[in-house]
């Protein structure tokens, strides 16, 4: 199962770390990948997360979550 969030307020590579260890914190995110370019963060889930979740990890590192789909 994957996500796609389109993340606002990333403007470096210290940007694209900050989301993904973010998102890495949360049980049962086995990967991701964030690009500065796309603003994207593609989120690779082991197990059903709630959206509130994954946009509140980002929201607690200081960006904004503005779409997710799953893909």
């Amino acid at each position: 199962m994957k996500k796609l969030l389109n993340v606002e307020g990333m403007s470096c590579n210290h940007c694209v770390m900050h989301v993904k260890n973010a998102l890495m914190d949360i049980e049962g995110v086995k990967g991701c990948i964030v690009s500065l370019s796309s603003n994207t963060a593609e989120v690779d889930l082991d197990k059903d997360i709630d959206d509130e979740l994954l946009v509140k990890a980002v929201e607690d590192a200081g960006y904004t979550v503005s779409t997710i789909e799953d893909i």
